[in-house]
């Protein structure tokens, strides 16, 4: 049996508590790039961000997030079933990033050594595309999260990444390193939209789906014991660390993304817990 002190998803109060007050919508979260924003409104009401369409659960639920270099505003839209309308200009906090750099990697992972292998990378991101689509009306995201394992954190959101002395892409996820076979646990409620096995570069890659949009992906895992279509629970088995993939040393990246908007996901869960002891 895996022990450990749960974090659930915890969000900062930026509103007042009761809808009956002017402003007809509660938003919990905080405000920043890299951060997810959960909406309460009255059902059927019209939501929109920046002119987008949010999707308004039966319960008035609604959910948004900012990307890592988001602008410095984002405008928030309202209309209640009766007509009634509210526009609130949203001010992002703006975060400072760090520098990482990876050593040891094959150069093939690097650098793809041909067409045929850069074709692959392609595919394999467009199905990870494809299942980030998914807009169900499921709102599993609102019961919180729980980090899917326990580790020293060895990579964090948003940071610039140095391989093998090369500028790459920035990385999106947080690394958390344990011995390989650790299981790993469902930081959520949700559906099982993509279990992949072997990308070129992020190995055994499992995508959860938390509904509106909101899902977790987890790359580099040794087994995946879950399949497409399965609904889990949180702290549901779903497979074990591993190295797969452009990966130096047993670890999970562990990925948040609202569709294509990439979410920090330390920002839901907080600090790295402690196992404890029996």
């Amino acid at each position: 049996m895996i022990r450990w002190v749960s974090s659930v998803f915890l969000f900062t109060i930026l509103t007042t508590p009761a809808l009956a007050d002017e402003r007809p919508f509660l938003l919990t979260g905080k405000i920043e790039q890299g951060g997810l924003i959960v909406g309460k409104t009255q059902p059927k009401s019209i939501v929109t961000l920046d002119g987008h369409n949010l999707r308004v659960s039966s319960q008035g639920d609604f959910v948004f997030g900012f990307s890592r270099d988001h602008g410095p505003t984002a405008i928030l839209f309202v209309q209640l079933p009766d007509g009634k309308q509210t526009q609130e200009t949203m001010n992002i906090a703006k975060r400072d990033w760090q520098i990482e750099r990876v050593d040891g990697l094959p150069p093939e992972k690097v650098t793809p050594p041909n067409e045929t292998i850069l074709k692959r990378i392609r595919d394999e991101a467009a199905l990870v595309t494809t299942a980030r689509e998914r807009d169900d009306d499921r709102t599993n995201f609102i019961e919180g999260f729980t980090w899917p394992v326990l580790g020293r954190i060895s990579g964090v959101y948003g940071s610039q990444r140095i391989l093998n002395g090369e500028p790459r892409a920035v990385h999106y996820g947080v690394d958390i390193a344990a011995p390989r076979g650790t299981p790993i646990t469902a930081p959520a409620d949700g559906l099982v939209t993509l279990a992949y096995s072997e990308m070129y570069l992020s190995g055994n890659t499992l995508i959860i789906d938390h509904g509106h949009g909101v899902s977790s992906t987890m790359i580099h895992m040794d087994t995946m014991t879950v399949h497409d279509g399965e609904f889990i629970h949180r702290g549901d088995v779903v497979g074990t660390l591993g190295a797969t993939g452009r990966a130096t040393g047993p670890h999970l990246d562990w990925r948040i993304n609202w569709f294509e908007t990439r979410i920090d996901p330390e920002r839901l869960v907080g600090p790295m817990p402690m196992p404890t002891t029996k």
